[in-house]
């Protein structure tokens, strides 16, 4: 029996629907075995080298880079490690776990930090692990500093007739919100809870720049963003200038052989791409900053 035009159609349209889910599982399948193949097969080390790495966009927490800098403090190979950063900070969280996680590494070897557009806030938190600190004259850095960032709708949706309400067994519950003014006892908590997490900012700034003192430090905090000049200036950093600057420091300072080759690392991330395939994770489409909550330690001059 001859077959109509619309059952033809939707039957090529059929198959044209598994051919593609047949490439994706094909591209799925042969993603993993190169994963498993970089991961098991072959040395990881190119030999005697120095490190690095790079710190890049929004810093949030991120185990696999954790993982990669505990297998470096590890490796008798890896005679210094110099961090690039480039960020405007990011969680106060990410950028605490990141600055454990390379202190322990500074335990173990030299450690260097070369900052370039910005590394403010989370970003330069996480240089005062380092041994050294290098930065260009242009840099943006400091913005030491919490930041609790809250918004409100209610004169908005009150403006179109809409109302929220919530049932919530104490007031100071989910408060600050955007669907309910703030209340003062709110505001005032929150407000305490900021100051405690900066003076822990402050600490660890005081513990990784033993040459300014606490008070020093703590005229430095008020959240103001700095030049490169102006942070060697202020005591922030050690020197201006990039890589060259900061191999030279490791080999006058810490005896790392000037002819070591330099090595990115590289993080194994072997499960974002079988997310983003499946539908089942992965980031937002929306812009980092918008997506983040909670305690930042993050300099946004284009604030939303």
């Amino acid at each position: 029996m001859p077959l109509d035009a619309d059952t033809l159609i939707e039957r090529q349209r059929l198959r044209r629907r598994l051919t593609l889910w047949r490439i994706l599982f094909v591209v799925a399948v042969a993603a993993a075995i190169v994963a498993a193949i970089g991961r098991f097969g072959g040395a990881r080390s190119p030999g005697d080298h120095v490190a690095l790495l790079d710190v890049t966009g929004i810093i949030e927490t991120d185990r696999d880079r954790e993982a990669e800098l505990d297998r470096i403090a590890g490796d008798d190979s890896v005679k210094a490690l110099i961090v690039r950063i480039d960020s405007p900070g990011g969680t106060f969280v990410g950028g605490e776990s990141l600055t454990i996680a390379l202190q322990r590494v500074a335990e173990t070897k030299p450690v260097v930090a070369i900052m370039d557009d910005v590394a403010a806030s989370a970003g330069y938190m996480i240089a005062t692990a380092t041994d050294h600190i290098v930065a260009r004259r242009g840099t943006i850095t400091g913005s030491i500093g919490v930041i609790f960032p809250t918004t409100s709708v209610v004169d908005f949706f009150q403006n179109l007739g809409i109302t929220f309400d919530a049932i919530k067994s104490d007031p100071l519950k989910a408060n600050p919100s955007p669907f309910e003014n703030t209340l003062p006892a709110a505001r005032a908590w929150t407000q305490t809870v900021v100051d405690q997490m900066k003076g822990v900012f402050v600490e660890m700034v005081d513990a990784g720049r033993p040459d300014l003192d606490l008070a020093q430090i703590e005229a430095l905090a008020d959240g103001r963003i700095y030049t490169g000049d102006q942070a060697l200036a202020n005591g922030l950093i050690d020197e201006i200038g990039g890589e060259r600057e900061a191999l030279a420091w490791l080999t006058a300072k810490r005896d790392v052989p000037d002819n070591l080759p330099v090595v990115e690392v590289t993080i194994d991330k072997e499960e974002w791409w079988l997310a983003a395939l499946l539908g089942s994770g992965g980031k937002s489409l929306l812009p980092e900053p918008l997506t983040l909550d909670g305690l930042l330690a993050l300099w946004q001059p284009d604030a939303s």
